[in-house]
C-alpha cells in the first residue's frame, strides 16, 4: 500500500481511493437511474400514447424525488450517519427499478420514478460529503472527482445497456423476455448495481466528522486511522474545534444576511443551478429521441448516445488528473466558455436548418457538425462543471453546516434539472434553436458568476473552510 506525504499528514492512497470508490457507487446509480430513460422514452411514449408535456413529466418526474431526497439526506445523514443513508438509497433504487419495469401506465411509472429520484437525491448528497470527509486535503479534489466519474460511468452503462437490450429485441418496444418489452428490462437491470451498492456500503467505516459530532472520538480515531498514517490526533482535535457534538446542522444554521442565507450557501446553490441550466441533461435524457427527430435511425441514435457517454468518461479522467493541479475555478471558467461556443453552434445549426414536416432537417454537412458540437459540449462540461461542482459542494462548506448546506444546494440542483428536463420537449416543439440559445446564454452567465463569486478551495483542510 503506497503512502503519500503532505506537510501535515501522511496517508494511505490505495485505502483512501477504495473508500471513495465505494461511496461513489451512489454516483454510478445516480447516473444510471437518470440516464436509463434515454433509450426507453420513445417506446414508452408510443405504448402509453403520451403527448409532449406528459412525456417531459415522465422523464423529469424522478427529479422531484431527487429534490426531496437531497434535502432529506442531509438531515438523515446528521442524525443517523452517512452509511445508513447509503443503504437506504440502495433500497430506493431497487424498488424503483422493479416498479418502473412493471409499470402499467404513465402515472404509476411516474410514482416509481419519484421513488428512484429519492435514492438519486440521497446519493447526490452523501457521496460527495462522505468522500470530502474521509479524504486527505492533498488529493481531495481527485477523490471528489470520482463522484463525477461514477456518474458518467453509470450514464455510459445505462446507455450501453439500453442499446444492447433494444438490439437483442429488435427495438426498445419489442418483447425481449418473460413477456416484457426491452424498455422494461432497461429499468429492471438497475437492480444488480443497486444491490452491490447496499452491500458494499455496509463494509466501509463511518465518516470521522460525523463520529466526532456524535461524541464518539474513539470510533472517529479508528475511522481516520484507516486512511491517515500520521496526524490522526491533530485531525481529531481540528474536527472537534470546528463543531459542537451536541448540535446538528439545520436550515437555521444556514441563515445569513444575503437574502436570508449565508453568502457561501448562495454560491453553492447558484453553482448547482448553472450546472443544470446549461442543458447537460438534455443530452443524456433526450439525445436518442433528438437524433431520431433530426433524421437518424433508432439504432444510430442509440450508438451516438453511447459514444457521447464514452467521451464523457474520458474527459472526466482528464478532470481527475488536473483538478488539484489547476484548481476548481480555472476549470469552471474554461468549461463555461467552451460550452457557450459549442451550444451556440448547435443553436445556429438548428436555427438555420430547413423545416420538414415540422422538424428541422440537418443537411449532410450540418449533421456531422452538430454531432461534433454536441460532443464538444460534453467535453467541456465533463472536464469542468461536471466534476468541479460536486467537489466544491463537498468541500466549500464548514463542518458545522456541510450536510445541511450540501442538501439544500443539491435540492436546488435537482429542481433546476427538473425545470430544464420538463420544458425541453415543449421548447423543442417550438424551436430547437431557442432551446439551445437559452442554454448558451446560461453558459456565458456561469463564466461571470465563477469569476466574481466562487472561492478557491484547492489544498485547504475542511477545518479551514470559512
Amino acid at each position: 500500500m503506497s503512502t503519500v506525504g503532505t506537510a501535515r499528514e501522511e496517508f494511505y492512497t490505495a485505502r483512501a481511493v477504495l473508500l471513495a470508490a465505494v461511496a461513489a457507487l451512489g454516483g454510478f446509480l445516480f447516473g444510471f437511474d437518470t440516464a436509463v430513460i434515454n433509450g426507453a422514452v420513445t417506446a414508452i411514449r408510443a405504448e402509453f400514447e403520451m403527448g409532449s408535456l406528459l412525456t417531459g413529466f415522465v422523464v423529469s418526474s424522478a427529479l422531484l424525488g431527487c429534490v426531496a431526497g437531497a434535502w432529506l439526506a442531509g438531515q438523515l445523514a446528521d442524525k443517523y450517519g452517512r452509511i445508513k443513508v447509503m443503504v437506504l438509497a440502495a433500497a430506493m433504487f431497487i424498488i424503483s427499478a422493479i416498479g418502473s419495469g412493471l409499470a402499467f401506465g404513465p402515472w404509476d411509472l411516474i410514482l416509481w420514478r419519484v421513488v428512484g429520484g429519492l435514492g438519486v437525491g440521497a446519493a447526490s448528497v452523501i457521496a460527495p460529503a462522505y468522500i470530502a470527509e474521509i479524504s486527505p486535503a492533498a488529493i481531495r479534489g481527485r477523490l471528489g472527482s470520482l463522484q463525477q466519474l461514477a456518474i458518467v460511468t453509470g450514464i455510459f452503462v445505462a446507455l450501453l445497456s439500453d442499446f444492447a437490450l433494444a438490439a437483442a429485441a429488435g427495438g426498445a418496444a419489442e418483447e425481449l423476455a418473460l413477456g416484457l418489452s426491452a424498455w422494461r428490462w432497461m429499468f429492471i437491470a438497475e437492480v444488480v448495481p443497486a444491490a452491490a451498492y447496499g452491500v458494499l456500503a455496509l463494509r466501509i467505516p463511518e465518516s470521522p466528522r460525523y463520529l466526532v459530532k456524535q461524541g464518539l472520538p474513539d470510533k472517529a480515531r479508528e475511522s481516520l486511522s484507516q486512511i491517515l498514517k500520521t496526524g490522526v490526533e491533530d485531525r481529531i482535535k481540528e474536527i472537534a474545534r470546528t463543531m459542537t457534538a451536541d448540535t446538528k446542522s439545520s436550515l437555521k444554521d444556514l441563515r445569513g444576511p444575503a437574502l436570508g442565507l449565508l453568502p457561501i450557501v448562495w454560491v453553492g446553490i447558484m453553482l448547482s443551478v448553472f450546472q443544470q441550466f446549461v442543458g447537460i441533461n438534455v443530452i443524456f435524457y433526450y439525445s436518442a429521441a433528438l437524433w431520431q427527430q433530426v433524421g437518424f435511425t433508432e439504432s444510430d441514435a442509440l450508438i451516438i448516445t453511447v459514444i457521447t457517454s464514452i467521451t464523457n468518461i474520458l474527459v472526466t479522467l482528464v478532470a481527475i488528473a488536473s483538478i488539484d493541479r489547476f484548481g476548481r475555478r480555472i476549470l469552471l471558467m474554461i468549461g463555461s466558455l467552451g460550452m457557450a461556443a459549442s451550444l451556440g453552434t448547435l443553436a445556429f445549426l438548428f436555427g438555420t436548418a430547413p423545416v420538414v414536416d415540422g422538424e428541422p432537417a440537418l443537411s449532410a454537412a450540418a449533421g456531422p457538425v452538430a454531432l461534433v458540437a454536441a460532443n464538444l459540449f460534453v467535453v467541456f462540461f465533463g472536464v469542468s462543471w461536471g466534476p468541479a461542482v460536486w467537489v466544491l459542494l463537498g468541500e466549500m462548506f464548514n463542518n458545522r453546516i456541510r450536510a445541511a448546506a450540501l442538501g439544500l444546494a443539491a435540492a436546488a440542483q435537482w429542481l433546476s434539472n427538473f425545470v430544464i428536463s420538463t420544458t425541453f420537449p415543449a421548447l423543442a416543439d417550438l424551436s430547437l434553436a431557442l432551446a439551445y440559445g437559452l442554454y448558451t446564454a446560461f453558459a456565458l452567465l456561469s463564466f461571470y458568476f465563477v469569476l466574481k463569486f466562487v472561492p478557491q478551495t484547492t489544498g485547504k483542510q475542511l477545518e479551514d473552510m470559512a
